[in-house]
Parts: C-alpha cells; structure tokens; sequence
C-alpha cells in the first residue's frame, strides 16, 4: 500500500475516534443534564443528616412539597381567619395520598416542578422495576431515612417492611396516617413523604396539562404553629 494511502487511512481513522469520543462526550451530558433551578430553601434546617448526594436537592424538595400540601390542604375552613397550618395540611395529605385521591395537577406549583425536573436527573433515588412506587428503596437517602426515623413504632414498621422487601406507600400508609403530625418535627420522616407520597407519583400525572402557580404564602408568613414534641413513642 502506497504511504499516502496509508496516512490517508490514519487520518480517518483519527477522525472516526474523535467522532466517537465527542458523541460519547456529548450523550453523557445529556443524562447528566444540570437543572438551573433557583434554591428557595437553603436557609431552612437539613432534611437528611446523612452525607447522601444530592443532599440540597432533597431539603429543596422537601421544603418545596410542604409548601405545596400548605396552600393546598392547610386551610381550615372551619375558620376563616386562621392562617395555612402544616399540621392540619400533613393530615389531610396522607390521609388522601394512601388512597389515591390527592389531585397533584392542582396541587403542585411550579417550582415543584421545577425541583422534580431536577430529582428525575438523580439516578440513584428512582427504580423503573418498583412496582409499588417509583422510588428506589435501596438508595441511600431510604437508608438515611431508615435509621433515623424518630418515632420509634414508625421506625420499626418502616424498617420491618424494608428488610422483606415489602416497603410501599399502601402498606406503610396506615401507621403513617396516624402519626402523620411527626413529620413537622421529624425531617427524616417528612423527606419520605415528599419523595414516595408526593414526587413519586409526579411520574404518573400528565404534567403537559398542568399550568403550574407560584408558592404562596412566603414562607415566614407561615403558621407552623403547634410543632409537636419530639416523642419516640407516640
């Protein structure tokens, strides 16, 4: 084969490597996509303790998903001139989130949705074969959560049902629902409602559909009124 013939047939094959290279350059950065989301609660105490990734995602989440269930469930309207309570809104949202009749659309505001855009990037927190919810129970914000759960009934029925494998919203639901008001002054607790009850089934809404509103009241306008007690045992 005649020299130019050859240096021709290394050129291209440069070229063909650096071709690869860029596309493989390029699709990693894609399913690495960076979110440019505006971070509204960094001020606010953790959500997980544990050295996790993603550790500011998931107190935004958390945060954002309480204001959401605040203006959506919070009002008592028994009581006109009482303002948003979280206690009152945790209630009512478990309560309807274990039997299915939470209407995210109307719910979620925008940026929510701007925070779940952000979460579906973190490969770690989702699994596609859980057939009981779209969050991985083996990541390491569900083993953050599971040790440090407060209550300690909660604590035990959350780890029983995760060591058999049998952790699901349904099954978790029902002593969740009764002790719902711990979530206020446990962080661990709340942060698993936001993901399995709350941005879990985001996946399953037609988000095409929804015209998204801005969070309000501004946080410090909040009642977080009535925060119970830390108690193990209730």
């Amino acid at each position: 084969m005649k020299p130019k013939a050859i240096s021709q047939i290394k050129s291209m094959t440069s070229i063909f490597k650096l071709l690869a290279l860029t596309l493989t350059v390029v699709l990693f950065n894609c399913k690495n996509e960076t979110i440019d989301m505006e971070y509204k609660f960094s001020n606010m105490p953790e959500a997980v303790t544990c050295e996790v990734t993603n550790k500011k995602l998931y107190q935004e989440a958390l945060y954002s998903f309480e204001m959401d269930i605040l203006n959506f469930y919070g009002k008592n309207n028994r009581n006109e001139n009482a303002l948003p309570n979280l206690t009152y809104a945790y209630n009512l949202f478990v309560r309807n989130a274990i039997y299915s009749r939470v209407p995210y659309e109307s719910v979620v505001s925008q940026h929510s949705l701007e925070v779940f855009k952000a979460l579906k990037n973190d490969n770690t927190l989702w699994d596609a074969e859980n057939t009981k919810s779209h969050l991985n129970y083996d990541s390491d914000v569900i083993s953050c959560i599971a040790k440090n759960i407060k209550n300690e009934n909660l604590n035990t029925s959350f780890n029983a049902l995760l060591s058999i494998d049998d952790l699901s919203p349904k099954l978790f639901g029902a002593p969740l629902a009764s002790n719902s008001k711990n979530a206020l002054s446990d962080k661990h607790l709340a942060t698993y409602i936001a993901l399995d009850l709350y941005y879990s089934k985001l996946f399953d809404v037609d988000l095409t559909t929804i015209a998204p509103k801005a969070q309000e009241p501004k946080m410090e306008k909040v009642d977080f009124n009535k925060v119970p007690k830390n108690n193990s045992s209730s």
